[in-house]
């Protein structure tokens, strides 16, 4: 059986100080109460860019001004594959909020902890703290 792939665009949302948008997963999803990065499921005939930016405006109520790459990989869970496209975004336009009920917070760089995060972050988590060695 072939497990289906899905791609999935997020946002590392970075602010002047270094600290770090994250929202939390709700409950009845997979990883409920896990840390997440902002984003989502790319739709049909979207590129990731265009998922970010429509995605961030729905769950957090931000307008993107510029995202950079800043890592792509796959991940393979039990059921399914996940396409990561991850942008750094450092300009935006609105205060983030969790507009569908997560809640959401700032976190210094330096504190983010892989074990608060689904098992395919933990790269991408020491990736981000190694950059302040």
């Amino acid at each position: 059986m072939v497990k289906p792939r899905i791609q999935v665009a997020a946002a590392i949302i970075r602010n002047e100080f270094r600290q770090i948008y994250l929202t939390q997963r709700l409950e009845g999803q997979d990883f409920a109460q896990s840390l997440e990065f902002p984003g989502g499921k790319v739709d049909v005939g979207e590129t990731p860019e265009e998922a970010l930016a429509r995605e961030l405006e729905e769950e957090i109520g931000i307008h993107i001004l510029s995202a950079f790459p800043y890592e792509h990989f796959s991940f393979e869970y039990p059921n399914r594959t996940i396409e990561f496209f991850f942008y750094l975004v450092e300009e935006w336009v609105g205060e983030p909020f969790g507009r569908e009920g997560q809640e959401g917070f700032w976190i210094e760089q330096s504190e983010l902890e892989e074990g608060k995060f689904p098992p395919a972050n933990l790269e991408l988590i020491r990736k981000l703290k190694m950059e302040l060695e």
